[in-house]
């Protein structure tokens, strides 16, 4: 029998991260991640990957392994779930994570989760799993070893390696080194970041960095993160402390993270540190420093309404200093800067990373990955987490390491590698894809329904009542036409007028004792006014056409 990896998500893209792993009548699935709408994506609200294959095969499916808590890894688990009913296993800070979405899609009942801690070893099947701790943007992340019949395969999950991290945190060196001398057969490990040279920032140097800029301002201090980033937080608790601040948490996603943390033990606060955001008028501006999300842009999110004034308890005010503390993820340019004018407005003092060195990834530089390689040192080498240029880099990075060409295995999403004792093979894909999830409804939004709505938010709507006699064929309604979007209202007289013309001539070329006159009528309608509008104006507006016979 042979070993099949089976990429389903995270291959050729940032997010989706769902990998399976099978061997014989036995599945282990690797994390279920989403990822978030692109531009084209009008109405979205978040893609999933396609879970056919789970689908067809979800009696062999035994067990679904979480490396951590962030969206792109656990995000489309409830979707999952749905699925197929497995034990879920995961770290503490992961699963309460889980556990909370899980209670908002009234799963919790019905999934067995379980707890592991790093170096646990976990069988399933003819997979042994043990858990290797790795420092990451999120607390409580690991790396599997998989231990297989045909050998023993290196998972890293995302992870960088910083030597200043918290000892809890830190990448288990020693772990990899020994998987190394053990042998691997194959590597399996992050590429977000494999175009960075060097290493990463240390969170040492971060937070010095958060010391300097913080230091010595008259007004609040309001930092803007990602919620899971549990260390960070715990850096501005400490400032915070030194500086001798109260700390307020505002927002819905960021009081849940630190609730979750304080109680694992993962936070550090003083309970006379720690107020309410109802109490910040009972403290003057130079005590205040306030944790929220929104450095992404988002556009419901605590910072966002403080930007644009519709914050209920809190207003930005002059000597406000607003601290971005995260990476600017591609394609939220616009939605960030918009709010970053809008703090600068409003007289706030606004630090970023373009203008600051205050943000650390948590995926590691070139030097951690050849690192990662040369600990491990595995047969084969396969690049995952990353859109395909990272992918390729970071092949061409385990080839600089040592790693033979031949041995070097960029896969994309759906492809099937195939193991043995001595050798590995790329061989024919499985259905794959992407869900797109829009309110309650999952996959029903496809290409022709992100065109329509791509058309109705440049183009506009027209909509054409009209009524005929059922026995005469005389029109005794209409012809009344609609339009939205796509010209101003004060503007359309003379261009709806002459619409209602092209639609009467439509009517004359079809007599009323045509076969099936109204269906043609309405066909012609849609095509001919889209031809006019197009010549008259360069715009293609979605025609709706009612046409009734009473």
């Amino acid at each position: 029998m042979t070993l099949k990896i089976i990429p389903l998500g995270g291959l050729g893209e940032i997010g989706l991260n769902m990998m399976v792993y099978e061997y014989g009548g036995t599945i282990v699935i690797v994390d279920a991640g989403l990822m978030f709408p692109e531009d084209y994506m009008l109405g979205v609200d978040y893609v999933i990957p396609d879970m056919t294959y789970i689908r067809k095969n979800r009696s062999r499916v035994a067990g679904i392994v979480l490396t951590h808590g962030h969206e792109d890894h656990i995000g489309s688990l409830p979707f999952l779930l749905k699925e197929i009913n497995v034990p879920v296993y995961g770290t503490a800070f992961t699963l309460a994570l889980v556990r909370h979405k899980l209670e908002e899609h009234d799963l919790i009942e019905s999934v067995a989760l379980h707890q592991i801690y790093p170096r646990d070893r976990l069988r399933i099947g003819p997979f042994e799993i043990e858990f290797i701790r790795v420092c990451h943007s999120v607390v409580d992340g690991v790396g599997l070893g998989i231990r297989t019949p045909v050998g023993l395969i290196v998972h890293t999950g995302d992870f960088k390696i910083d030597h200043t991290a918290a000892n809890e945190m830190k990448t288990d060196v020693n772990g990899f080194a020994k998987y190394g001398e053990e042998g691997v057969l194959a590597l399996l490990s992050d590429s977000t970041n494999v175009e960075k040279e060097g290493y990463t920032i240390s969170s040492d140097d971060i937070e010095t960095t958060l010391s300097n800029v913080t230091a010595g301002r008259k007004g609040r201090i309001i930092v803007a993160l990602f919620a899971s980033n549990i260390n960070r937080i715990q850096k501005i608790i400490d400032i915070a402390e030194k500086q001798r601040r109260k700390i307020v948490f505002n927002g819905r996603s960021i009081e849940l993270s630190v609730r979750i943390a304080k109680e694992l033990g993962y936070l550090n606060i003083r309970e006379d540190m720690e107020i309410d955001v109802a109490s910040l008028d009972e403290y003057q501006d130079q005590e205040i420093v306030m944790v929220m999300t929104g450095s992404q842009g988002e556009p419901m999110s605590a910072l966002a309404r403080m930007s644009n004034g519709s914050h209920k308890q809190i207003k930005i005010k002059k000597d406000d200093t607003v601290i971005l503390s995260s990476k600017f993820i591609p394609g939220n340019e616009k939605a960030i800067a918009n709010i970053i004018n809008n703090l600068y407005r409003r007289g706030a003092d606004v630090i970023y990373e373009k203008i600051s060195a205050i943000h650390v990834s948590g995926h590691a530089f070139q030097e951690e990955l050849k690192l990662m390689i040369n600990l491990t040192k595995p047969k084969y080498f396969i690049p995952i987490h990353g859109e395909y240029r990272h992918l390729t880099l970071h092949g061409r990075l385990a080839r600089k390491a040592g790693i033979p060409p031949d041995n070097v295995i960029v896969a994309q999403n759906g492809q099937v590698i195939r193991f043995d004792k001595t050798t590995a093979t790329l061989q024919s894909e499985v259905e794959t894809g992407r869900l797109l999830v829009d309110g309650k409804g999952i996959g029903d939004v496809g290409r022709s329904v992100l065109k329509e709505r791509r058309i109705l938010s440049e183009d506009g709507l027209v909509v054409v009542n009209m009524a005929f006699d059922e026995e005469t064929g005389i029109i005794i309604y209409g012809p009344e036409i609609v339009s939205r979007g796509f010209v101003f209202e004060t503007e359309t007289g003379h261009l709806l007028r002459d619409a209602e013309c092209v639609i009467l001539e439509v009517v004359e070329e079809l007599p009323p004792e045509t076969e099936n006159r109204v269906d043609k009528i309405r066909k012609k309608v849609q095509t001919t006014l889209r031809q006019y509008f197009f010549y008259t104006i360069k715009r293609r507006p979605v025609i709706l056409p009612f046409i009734l016979e009473v």
